[in-house]
């Protein structure tokens, strides 16, 4: 399995479908195929696996697969069937698929007399498959909200600028992780004021390899002129009047996970909904003061009230620190 999970690597982190890896073995436990999915039309990491064989080889065969295989017909044909097809006499998966299109794979497996287990370092595997399993899960992206602020939490001054908070390692980081994500999103208030260009750079100011689609949230019109319209990648535009809508609307269109960087106004709306699943905040060692705040109303009325998180990693990045926190009930 950990072999299992280190192939399921190769494949594309972003994108509709997940990063999957699989392991066939013989009776011995010698090692016949290795597969991963590339990618959405692809084939499935137990199709790739079992490819590689001669017809009748993997008779009595054990497969391996990070993930629990699928039970439905996409653009590929479900790999439940093709384990049973080659003869597979036993699987092992990590994960149980919680789509309710592609999940039943065990259960088919066990109706066709193939032994399964399930569970085999559940939480690497769950840790691999990140934001897709909770986009999965939830049916909608994985939402990530980012700000940057002084120790007092002021995201801006009180005049509106708030370039730089933060110093250039805390920028870069970003940048990266902005490529990693689907879509960047921002309200219509952060395009007039800062008119951002929403691309993900190095730090020579270049273009990274993957950009994230823009998306733009807001009933202002946004000028000819901005900058995200020269974006590599089409924007979209909501008016965000209805923030579930929007999320299942882009989980629709296969974008799986948000990245926001919009003002306060757009970030309180989505943590007051309940929709933020990961919070990235850079803290940097100074104090503006001010009404700049990087959060607004959140909904939060008492103490009692407050929205505790859980803090999964604390960095220093430079003269800055960077805080990744998730909510407890996520």
């Amino acid at each position: 399995m950990q072999r299992a999970l280190e192939l399921a690597t190769h494949g594309p982190a972003t994108g509709v479908n997940p990063q999957v890896g699989c392991v066939i073995l013989n009776a011995t436990g010698d090692t016949l195929a290795e597969g991963w999915h590339r990618g959405a039309g692809s084939r499935h990491a137990e199709v790739d696996a079992l490819s590689q064989l001669a017809p009748g080889a993997a008779h009595g065969s054990t497969a391996v697969v990070t993930l629990e295989p699928c039970n439905h017909v996409g653009r590929t044909g479900p790999c439940s069937l093709a384990l049973i097809e080659a003869g597979v006499a036993r699987v092992v998966y990590s994960v149980t698929d919680p789509g309710e299109q592609s999940c039943g794979g065990a259960k088919q497996l066990r109706a066709a007399g193939i032994e399964v287990q399930d569970g085999l370092l559940t939480e690497e595997g769950e840790a691999l498959l990140g934001d897709w399993l909770v986009a999965a899960r939830l049916g909608r992206p994985f939402v990530t909200l980012k700000w940057a602020s002084s120790l007092d939490g002021r995201a801006a001054a009180a005049d509106g600028s708030s370039r730089w908070i933060t110093g250039p390692d805390a920028r870069l980081d970003v940048h990266r992780r902005r490529a990693a994500c689907d879509t960047i999103l921002v309200g219509t208030g952060t395009v007039l004021t800062d008119d951002p260009a929403l691309t993900a750079r190095d730090a020579d100011g270049g273009l990274l390899a993957r950009q994230p689609v823009p998306v733009v949230v807001g009933r202002r019109e946004v000028p000819t002129s901005a900058a995200l319209l020269n974006h590599p990648q089409q924007p979209l535009f909501f008016d965000g009047l209805d923030l579930p809508g929007l999320l299942a609307n882009l989980h629709q269109r296969g974008l799986r996970s948000v990245f926001i960087e919009g003002g306060p106004t757009v970030a309180s709306a989505f943590v007051a909904a309940g929709l933020v699943d990961e919070y990235l905040i850079y803290l940097a060692p100074t104090l503006i003061g001010g009404p700049g705040l990087a959060l607004g109303d959140i909904g939060v009325a008492s103490i009692g009230e407050q929205r505790r998180l859980s803090v999964q990693s604390l960095d220093r990045l430079g003269d800055d620190i960077r805080v990744v926190a998730r909510p407890l009930t996520t």
